[in-house]
C-alpha cells in the first residue's frame, strides 16, 4: 500500500515536475521570443512612418511649393486666355481728315499645342489646309514646325484672309484641330500714293523685331516706315483677353469673360491734306513736261515749325503692305530704279547749289567780309586764278548783295566765299559755322524714324578723306553749293523757315498732337533749336534779295500771284555728264510768311531752276493763297 503511494506520489511530483519545466519553457520562450515581435512592429511602424513621411512632403512639395505652377498647367489644360486685339490709333490731317483708319480682317492661325502629336494626323491637316488657303503644302509644313509645340502662342498661318476662306476653316473646325481664325484688323490709308512718305505702313512683326519688342506676338502688327514706325507705341494700343473654356482639342465650350482692349491713341498731324495732295497734283503735272521722274518737295509753317506737306516722287502705295503684298508686287517696287521707297525729302543728300548762297551772304556781313553796299564786279563772267578758271553761269555786271542773290551770281559768292582782289573772304571754317548754325550737316530732328545728315566740310575732313589740302578752288565750288557740300530737302526748307520769320530755327514736326485713349491731349509743341544767330537787319538785307529774286530775278514767274514772294532758285550739278538738279526755296507772304517751301527736281534742274520747281511752287501758292475765296 505504502509502495502505492510512493509510486502515487512519484507519478503526481513528476507530472507537477513536468509541468514545471513546460512552464519554465513557456515563460523563457516568451522572453525570448517578446524583443524580436518588438523589434517587426518597430520596423513596421517605422516604413509606416517614412512612408506617411515621404507622402506629406511630396503633397507639400506640390500642393505649397509648386501649386502655383501646377494650378497654372491645370488651368491652361481648361481655360484658354485669348488675345483680343486693340484697335490702332487712327492718324489725321490737321482739319480732321482722316488718312488712316482700320478696316476688319482675319487671319489664319495655328495653336501648336492644340495640333495632334502624330506625324500622319499633322499631315493631313496640312494638306486640307493648303487647299483651303491656296498655298502650296510645303509652304503649310514650314509653319507647321515649330520647336515648342506646347506653345499656346497663335503662329500666323495666312493674313487677311477671305471670307469664303475663313467660313471654310471654321466649317472643318473638328476636322482641323489647331487650326483657327483670328479677327483683326488692317489699315487703310486714304490716297496711299499721296501720304505714304508721311504716314508709311504697318505690317506683321517679324521674327528680328520680335526680338526687340518682346511684349508682341507673332500674329502682331507693328509699323515699318515713317509716323507709323515713329509713333508706334502710341498707335499700338493695349490688347485685351477673352477667357474660355476649352476641351483637349482647344475647341470653346464656354466663354467665361473679356477683358476689353484699349484701343491706340490717335495722332492729329500738322498736315493738310488738301494742301498735299495739291502739291503732289502739281508735281505731277509739272514733271510730266520735264526730262525728270524723281523729285521731292516740303512745305513748313515758318511761325512754329509745323510740316504741311512731304511729297516724294516716284511715291508708293502704302495700302499694298498693309493688306499683305504678294512677291510680284514686292519685287516691282524694290526692283524699279526710280527708288519709290527712298524719301528723298528727308533722306536725300544731293549739293544745294544757289539756294545755299543766302546763308553765305549772311556770314559774309555777320563777319565784316562785306556790307549790304559793297559792289563786286562781274569780272567778265569768271574768275582765273592759278591758271584755274572759275566761271559763272552767266556774265553779271556789277553788284551788291541783293543782286548778287536776285540774280544768282557766282562770281560774287566766289568772291566773299574764297576771296578775290581786296576782298579777304570768309574761307571754308567760317562759311562752316554758319552753314552750321542754320542746320547745315545736323539732323533737324523731325518726328521720324531716320534723317540723313548731309555734309559741310571743312580743310581737316578733306585731309582725313583724301589727304589733300584745301584749295581756294574748293571754297569757291562750296560758296555756291558745290563741291562737297551736300543738304537735304528738309535741312534747306528748315533754314528757309529761320529766313523767313528773322532767325529762328525750329525743329519740323509732322505730328501736332496725340488725342490718347484716357480722353487727354498731349500736345507736340514747337521745339526752337536756336534763335537770333544773325543779326534782324542782316537777315532783313538776306530777304531783301530774296524777294527781289522774285521782282528782278531768276524768279519772276511768281509775279503774278495775289502775294508777294520771296525765293532762291538753284542749279546744282552732279556726276561727271554735266547733269543737274533744280532747286527751288521760297516763302509767303514777304512781309508775314506762313508758309515756307523747297522744290527739288532730281537731276532735272534746266535753266536754274525753272523747269520744275518755280512752276510748281507758283500753281501751290496760287492754291493755298486763294482756296479760302
Amino acid at each position: 500500500m505504502f509502495e502505492r503511494y510512493f509510486n502515487k506520489r512519484r507519478m503526481s511530483r513528476g507530472i507537477e515536475i513536468e509541468d514545471s519545466i513546460m512552464t519554465v519553457t513557456q515563460e523563457e520562450d516568451a522572453v525570448i521570443e517578446a524583443p524580436f515581435k518588438r523589434h517587426g512592429l518597430n520596423v513596421l511602424w517605422f516604413v509606416i512612418v517614412l512612408f506617411l513621411g515621404i507622402f506629406v512632403v511630396r503633397i507639400f512639395y506640390l500642393d505649397i511649393v509648386k501649386g502655383d505652377y501646377y494650378a497654372d498647367v491645370s488651368k491652361g489644360n481648361r481655360i484658354r486666355s485669348t488675345i483680343i486685339k486693340a484697335p490702332r490709333g487712327k492718324i489725321m490731317d490737321r482739319y480732321g481728315q482722316i488718312l488712316a483708319s482700320n478696316i476688319p480682317s482675319m487671319d489664319a492661325i495655328i495653336i501648336p499645342a492644340d495640333l495632334p502629336k502624330q506625324e500622319n494626323e499633322r499631315q493631313l491637316i496640312i494638306s486640307k489646309v493648303a487647299n483651303i488657303l491656296g498655298t502650296t503644302e510645303q509652304e503649310v509644313k514650314s509653319i507647321f514646325e515649330i520647336k515648342n509645340r506646347d506653345s499656346l502662342d497663335p503662329i500666323l498661318l495666312k493674313e487677311n484672309i477671305t471670307r469664303d476662306q475663313s467660313l471654310i476653316l471654321l466649317g472643318k473646325s473638328r476636322e482641323l484641330p489647331g487650326v483657327s481664325i483670328e479677327n483683326t484688323a488692317i489699315r487703310n490709308y486714304a490716297e496711299g500714293n499721296i501720304f505714304s512718305s508721311v504716314i508709311g505702313y504697318d505690317g506683321k512683326i517679324t521674327k528680328d523685331e520680335m526680338v526687340k519688342n518682346l511684349e508682341y506676338i507673332m500674329t502682331d502688327y507693328i509699323g515699318k516706315a515713317a509716323i507709323e514706325k515713329q509713333y508706334e507705341k502710341n498707335l499700338r494700343g493695349k490688347a485685351g483677353a477673352r477667357q474660355s473654356e476649352v476641351d483637349s482639342s482647344g475647341s470653346i465650350k464656354k466663354n467665361l469673360g473679356n477683358i476689353n482692349p484699349e484701343p491706340g491713341d490717335d495722332l492729329i498731324l500738322n498736315i493738310d491734306a488738301d494742301l498735299q495732295k495739291k502739291l503732289y497734283d502739281s508735281m505731277t503735272d509739272v514733271l510730266e513736261k520735264t526730262s525728270t521722274k524723281t523729285a521731292a518737295a516740303v512745305i513748313i509753317d515758318p511761325r512754329n515749325g509745323g510740316v504741311l506737306a512731304m511729297v516724294n516722287f516716284p511715291n508708293y502705295d502704302n495700302n499694298l503692305f498693309a493688306r499683305g503684298i504678294t512677291n510680284e508686287e514686292y519685287q516691282s517696287i524694290i526692283n524699279n530704279k526710280d527708288l519709290p521707297l527712298f524719301n528723298r525729302a528727308v533722306n536725300g543728300e544731293y549739293p544745294p547749289g544757289s539756294t545755299i548762297k543766302p546763308a553765305v551772304a549772311s556770314a559774309a556781313l555777320m563777319e565784316g567780309t562785306i556790307t549790304p553796299d559793297t559792289i563786286i564786279d562781274g569780272q567778265g563772267g569768271s574768275i582765273n586764278i592759278g591758271g584755274f578758271r572759275f566761271g559763272d553761269w552767266k556774265t553779271h555786271g556789277p553788284s551788291d548783295i541783293r543782286t548778287a542773290i536776285a540774280e544768282s551770281n557766282d562770281v560774287f559768292f566766289y568772291t566773299i566765299g574764297g576771296g578775290y582782289g581786296n576782298i579777304q573772304g570768309l574761307g571754308m571754317s567760317r562759311m562752316k559755322k554758319y552753314e552750321n548754325l542754320f542746320g547745315f550737316g545736323s539732323p533737324t530732328g523731325i518726328d521720324l524714324p531716320t534723317e540723313a545728315v548731309g555734309l559741310i566740310p571743312d580743310e581737316q575732313w578733306k585731309l582725313d578723306q583724301f589727304k589733300e589740302k584745301w584749295y581756294i578752288g574748293d571754297s569757291y565750288h562750296c560758296a555756291i553749293g558745290q563741291g562737297f557740300v551736300t543738304a537735304t530737302p528738309l535741312q534747306l526748307v528748315n533754314y528757309t523757315v529761320a529766313l523767313a520769320n528773322g532767325g529762328t530755327l525750329y525743329v519740323p514736326k509732322i505730328v501736332n498732337h496725340i488725342e490718347k485713349y484716357n480722353g487727354t491731349t498731349e500736345y507736340n509743341n514747337p521745339e526752337i533749336i536756336r534763335k537770333d544767330f544773325i543779326e534782324k537787319d542782316i537777315l532783313r538785307v538776306v530777304r531783301e534779295g530774296m524777294r527781289k529774286t522774285v521782282t528782278d530775278g531768276t524768279a519772276q514767274q511768281l509775279k503774278t500771284l495775289p502775294v508777294e514772294v520771296a525765293g532762291k532758285t538753284g542749279t546744282a550739278e552732279f556726276g561727271g555728264e554735266g547733269k543737274t538738279h533744280g532747286w527751288f526755296i521760297s516763302f509767303a507772304p514777304y512781309d508775314n510768311p506762313v508758309i515756307a517751301m523747297v522744290v527739288l527736281a532730281e537731276g532735272g534742274g534746266e535753266g536754274d531752276g525753272h523747269a520744275a520747281g518755280v512752276p510748281i511752287t507758283q500753281e501751290v501758292y496760287d492754291y493755298y493763297f486763294n482756296r479760302n475765296k
